[in-house]
């Protein structure tokens, strides 16, 4: 039995008990191998060209020039990363009906590429309410009109502890 995948609009919706805003996610993705960052968007805030119909969200996240480089929308579910103990440092994202160029392209990657996801509202795209920097896209397998990508951050636990060594010349409030 395969699970039925809802659209992230359309699920919060459904979920909410009152409903300000229409909640939307930026996903950037840049490789050396890439020409431009790849700038995907859950919500179809605008119609970005007519022949042939393109949808997207026009923001300044992350640098983006939004008459040249908007973020173009997808039908994806995502699992954002994790921060509880024991579970993976994972996000998951499936875009359903995607472009055979934007599967074959993310495909084609040689080595992890750099991702962040941003979450703001549709009527405010230039001011994330929360992001996920510094993400690695470790994966992305497709076939015939979807793609599926896995996400993952560097661990805490690998941080090196200590990071520094207080001394006067770190800390010189320390040793006053």
């Amino acid at each position: 039995m395969t699970n039925r995948i809802i659209s992230l609009n359309a699920r919060m919706m459904t979920e909410a008990e009152s409903f300000d805003g229409v909640e939307v996610l930026l996903i950037e993705i840049t490789h050396p191998d890439l020409e431009k960052p790849v700038r995907l968007s859950t919500d179809n805030t605008e119609m970005l060209s007519s022949d042939p119909i393109v949808f997207g969200t026009r923001s300044t996240w992350r640098g983006a020039n939004p008459a040249t480089e908007p973020w173009f929308w997808i039908i994806a579910d995502i699992v954002p990363p994790s921060d509880q103990e024991n579970e993976p440092a994972n996000a998951s994202l499936v875009i359903l009906n995607a472009d055979t160029a934007l599967a074959d392209q993310l495909q084609g990657l040689t080595g992890p590429a750099d991702a962040a996801i941003a979450l703001v509202f549709a009527d405010s795209p230039n001011d994330p309410e929360q992001e996920w920097l510094k993400l690695k896209l470790t994966t992305a397998e497709g076939d015939v009109g979807r793609v599926s990508m896995t996400f993952s951050r560097e661990e805490v636990e690998m941080e090196m502890l200590p990071a520094g060594r207080m001394t006067r010349q770190y800390f010189p409030g320390l040793h006053s």
